[in-house]
């Protein structure tokens, strides 16, 4: 363990050759500190504060809370945040020694907790290079969660709720609907976002929501698990193809839940949107609600697209999706040949399904696979019985009414530590052991 802390001090030198090391701790640190290892920071706010851009911020074990415990934490300049330290910084495992993003319900009252557990936004920046590193972000206990319906048994929750409909039982406030990360920078700033070795779990909404106007977004390492609507998201904020790069490399990304509890729309793993060019290679894409990889936001021929090596695997209605003109192909990973060609995909090779279930044995959590492998979806309707259907009948008009939906389940809590067992599953493939 010590050799590995001295090769990651060393690639962090590296990656900000200029940088000033600053360190917070929750439980041993003060504000009123320096900063230093020996006297850290006690909250990452406070570092963010006195931090200049190009500096790293190491950060020890705990939940962090934010300014005054609202939940979030903001980076309004190039900085890097690597955690998953010890107390003393002697230690650093990210599994072992959480460094976490996990507010509760009653923070959700706070000003802007709306938009993200951290948000990246700064203006009339160049050149930079940012590293978020070995963090944990969880909404699994800010938003509210039915109290019975959608519960399958063994489960700690129902079905999660959004707002303004909440669990009165249990909860102050509706689930706060927010991304976990999000990036949107301003005009003319140009840089290097990296994200390694991150868990992403019950996401409220979008698991990583990049807008970036100019330079390179790496995401690698990183599991992304039980987010609603979109695991990882990069957007091109510049209106011209080539300007954002984007790299999307070992990961695993699975349980990405649609819209609403109806199943009816959103619910992608990955997505690839207009003048972004892509590569995604090597990750585990599964069990996803609606497709694996979406590809059909915005204008194809300005995309350019790696789509290699990947692993795809139980997603409810494709592995792929993208727009072949004038419609849209839902396709499985074996007929990923026949996509060749098609507008914005530049590469689409040695994509496979899951040959061996076995990798993911004491890795998943089986109760909710199991659940989730058997949901069952229903919708009735009722017509309106008054006097408004009876003179559409007479006239020959539609009648209206009521559409009832039901499901088994729809983004319930997932277990933060069972989805940290999804770090290794597959040698080669999706979020490896971090060393």
């Amino acid at each position: 363990m010590k050799r590995s802390l001295v090769i990651f001090a060393v690639a962090t030198t590296a990656f900000c050759a200029s940088a000033k090391d600053v360190y917070v701790s929750l439980s041993s640190g003060k504000n009123k500190n320096a900063g230093t290892k020996e006297a850290p920071f006690k909250n990452i706010w406070k570092a963010v504060e006195k931090a200049q851009p190009g500096d790293v911020i190491h950060v020890a074990e705990g939940n962090y809370p934010g300014k005054m415990k609202c939940g979030w934490v903001q980076l309004d300049k190039p900085v890097s945040l690597v955690g998953g330290y010890s107390s003393d910084f002697s230690v650093r495992d990210p599994l072992k020694h959480k460094t976490m993003f996990q507010p509760k319900n009653d923070q959700n009252d706070k000003k802007g907790s709306a938009m993200a557990l951290m948000r990246i936004d700064f203006k009339n920046q160049k050149g930079f290079k940012m590293l978020i590193d070995g963090l944990i972000f969880d909404d699994g206990f800010a938003s509210s969660y039915h109290e019975t319906k959608g519960k399958p048994e063994g489960f700690d929750t129902g079905m999660w709720l959004e707002g303004p409909a909440m669990n009165k039982l249990r909860d102050k406030f509706p689930s706060a609907n927010r991304y976990s990360l999000f990036a949107t920078l301003g005009y003319g700033t140009a840089g290097e976002l990296e994200i390694r070795n991150c868990t992403f779990v019950n996401g409220s909404n979008f698991g990583v929501n990049i807008n970036w106007f100019e330079g390179e977004v790496k995401m690698k390492n990183n599991v992304f698990c039980n987010n609603r609507m979109i695991g990882a998201n990069v957007q091109s904020s510049n209106g011209q193809p080539g300007k954002v790069k984007w790299e999307f490399e070992n990961n695993t990304v699975l349980f990405t839940w649609s819209r609403l509890n109806d199943l009816a729309d959103m619910g992608f793993g990955v997505r690839v949107n207009a003048n972004v060019e892509a590569e995604i290679e090597n990750n585990i894409i599964g069990l996803n609600v609606l497709t694996g990889f979406d590809n059909t936001k915005g204008n194809g021929k300005t995309k350019k697209i790696q789509l290699d090596g990947n692993v795809f695997f139980l997603n409810r209605e494709s592995d792929v999706q993208m727009t072949v003109s004038p419609s849209v192909a839902k396709v499985r990973v074996d007929g990923f040949e026949d996509l060749e060609g098609t507008d914005g995909i530049e590469s689409i090779e040695d994509n496979v399904d899951l040959a061996d279930p076995k990798v993911f044995a004491g890795r998943i959590n089986a109760k909710y696979l199991n659940s989730f492998l058997s949901m069952k979806y229903s919708e009735s309707t009722k017509l309106d019985e008054g006097k408004c259907n009876g003179l559409r009948s007479v006239l020959g008009l539609p009648l209206q009414g009521t559409i009832k939906t039901t499901c088994d389940m729809y983004a319930n809590r997932y277990p933060m530590e069972d989805a940290l067992k999804l770090f290794g599953a597959m040698e080669g493939k999706g979020a490896q052991v971090i060393k």
